[in-house]
This record gives C-alpha cells, sequence and structure tokens, in this order.
C-alpha cells in the first residue's frame, strides 16, 4: 500500500512534450487488438486524431430535460454533423436511425436519477453493447464521493474485463459531486485513475491547468460540454481544451439547447477539426 504520509503534488508533466503515439495515431492505443483500434478509428477521426461527439444520454438520470424532450425531432437532425453518438441502450433502440452509420459510444451504467443519490449504478451486460455494434461503452466513475467511489471504480473494472474480452473500448467519465473540487488536482487525480483501472479514453471537464490533466493522463481526454452556455464561451472552452491537448468533446446541452443546435455543431467541429478560432467559428455560426 503506498504511504499516505508522504503525497506529493507532481512536478514533472512535459508540458509541450506529446506522449509518443508509437505507431497508431492514438495516445495510448498502440498495444491494443487489431478490433479495439478499430472502434477507436471510428470514434476518432485518423486524419486529425479528435472527436466531436454528440452526448444526449442526459434522460438516463433526467429525463426529459430542455432539449432532449424528442430525440427524433431535437438530436437526429444532428446526427450527420457528429463523429460519435453518446446515449443509452433505450433510445438507441428507438429513435437513432441505424442507416446513420454513425459510431456509438454507448451509456452503459445506470441505476439512480436526480431524484435520488446519484452513481449508485450497475453496469449492461457487455453482450448488449456487443448487439448494438457498440464502438465503446461509457461508464461513470465518482472519485471522492465516500458512498460511491469504491463500487464505481468496481463498475469501471468491471467493464474494461468485459470490453477486453468483446474487443469494445471503455470511456471513464468522471463525475463531479456538489463537494468535489473543480479543479486540475482533482480531475488529474480522476483522469488518472480511470485510466490505471484500463480506461481506454476518459471524459472530464475543462478547468485551468487542463495541460497538467492531459499530459498525466496516458489515454485521449475527450472534454465535457457541461451546462448550457452561451455560444462564443462554449466554442472558447473547446478551443481552449483543444490547445490544452484534449482528443475532443463530448457536447451535448451547449448543441441541442443551442437556438442553432447544427449550426453549432458544425462550429464545434471547425474548433475541433480545423483548429478554427472562437472569434471565426463564432461568426460561421450566426453565418449559417
Amino acid at each position: 500500500m503506498a504511504d499516505l504520509d508522504d503525497i506529493r503534488d507532481g512536478k514533472e508533466y512535459g508540458i509541450g512534450v506529446e506522449q509518443k503515439p508509437d505507431g497508431f495515431f492514438l495516445k495510448g492505443s498502440n498495444n491494443l487488438d487489431w478490433g479495439m483500434k478499430d472502434r477507436l478509428s471510428r470514434i476518432f477521426n485518423p486524419a486529425t486524431g479528435k472527436t466531436v461527439m454528440l452526448a444526449f444520454d442526459h434522460g438516463f438520470i433526467m429525463g426529459p430535460t430542455s432539449g432532449v424532450e424528442r430525440i427524433d425531432l431535437s438530436i437526429v437532425p444532428l446526427i450527420e454533423y457528429a463523429d460519435c453518438l453518446m446515449c443509452a441502450r433505450g433510445v438507441l433502440r428507438t429513435l437513432v436511425p441505424p442507416t446513420s452509420r454513425k459510431p456509438i459510444c454507448l451509456r452503459s451504467d445506470a441505476g439512480t436519477s436526480i431524484l435520488t443519490e446519484l452513481n449508485h449504478n450497475v453496469v449492461i451486460d457487455i453482450q448488449d453493447a456487443v448487439k448494438l455494434n457498440a464502438s465503446a461503452i461509457a461508464v461513470m466513475v465518482s472519485i471522492g464521493d465516500p458512498s460511491t467511489e469504491a463500487e464505481t471504480v468496481a463498475n469501471l473494472y468491471g467493464a474494461v474485463d468485459a470490453g477486453q474480452v468483446a474487443g469494445i473500448p471503455v470511456m471513464g467519465v468522471t463525475a463531479v459531486g456538489k463537494d468535489m473540487a473543480r479543479d486540475a488536482r482533482y480531475f488529474g487525480l480522476a483522469s488518472r485513475i480511470c485510466a490505471e483501472n484500463g480506461a481506454n479514453i476518459v471524459k472530464t471537464y475543462y478547468t485551468e491547468g487542463f495541460e497538467k490533466v492531459v499530459a498525466c493522463c496516458p489515454v485521449p481526454i475527450v472534454i465535457a460540454g457541461g451546462k448550457k452556455l452561451p455560444e462564443l464561451e462554449a466554442l472558447e472552452l473547446a478551443y481552449m481544451a483543444i490547445q490544452s491537448g484534449a482528443a475532443g468533446v463530448d457536447m451535448g446541452r451547449n448543441v441541442f439547447q443551442s437556438d442553432k443546435p447544427q449550426a453549432m455543431i458544425q462550429a464545434v467541429s471547425a474548433v475541433v477539426h480545423k483548429n478554427m478560432s472562437p472569434k471565426d467559428a463564432f461568426q460561421m455560426f450566426n453565418d449559417l
């Protein structure tokens, strides 16, 4: 067991020195099986090494929250502009056209809602992810919450075991509770724990000092969009994350709650894949 009396903050992050991909284009993925690499190549554009994931899994804990009351009306028209879709299996089977040919990051844990205490979840059977041809499965990890940390880490560990057998990558999603610090030290800790326990992708939140979070995580990080922001601020968020080394975004509310969601997802994609400035992307948003 580590000596808890002498935990020192990291200093040597190697900022500006990228982790070498060593063959495969995606950070930390060179030694994975062919099937894993194939699925990751669907999620992340091999030409840029980045992704724009469209998250609309909110209903699995929030129900019909604003923007996802009718998936068929609000989300389906956006699918063509996304690199990957993140959703739960019920919505996938009932409302996402299988002819869209988009890779799926399947929300794979559930158990509690916003009406109760979150994150007391179980993970779906990996065979259902196989049936749905998922390119990845996503599991929440609640680092720092005494009541759910151990069980959510165990969920991730079990999902990684099952994913290795099925050849399906796992995305660890870092939870942020009301008592958790939203800083680089916390997100660096949570992201690293996800990677250490086998996650192939980590979804976390952007914060000041984010380059340290990325540098100390050996697998690709995508950022959560979080709550709805004014469009220019959301584009600035995406830009700063990419400039800090993030491999993409997994945005939901900042896209589907926009007044012009199709324009917004295209502007976000321009920031992520074309390195467009927030100012130019915002002008693009207004012009579309």
